[in-house]
């Protein structure tokens, strides 16, 4: 990610305390805290983040179907419906 533009946030001083104590739970820093949370907030991700979830995604080793036989696993059958 290349990062080329800088803001300046004033935050109340216990809840820059409560995002220092997260960032330091996950190894990440403050800021990146908060450009997650805008990305996820207002639904502004970058490309890179999609692809690289989208290779996570690919990578887990997840039981998959065909089309056909996962949208009928989706939808109840007329006889499961009767009580």
């Amino acid at each position: 990610m290349d990062l080329t533009e800088k803001t300046t946030i004033l935050f109340p001083k216990a809840l820059y305390k409560g995002l220092k104590r997260v960032a330091k739970a996950r190894h990440t820093s403050v800021g990146r805290l908060v450009r997650e949370a805008c990305s996820q907030q207002y639904g502004l991700g970058l490309a890179e983040d999609a692809m690289a979830a989208a290779d996570q995604l690919a990578e887990l080793a997840l039981p998959v179907a065909s089309v056909a036989t996962m949208k009928a696993e989706s939808v109840p059958q007329p006889d499961d419906l009767l009580l």
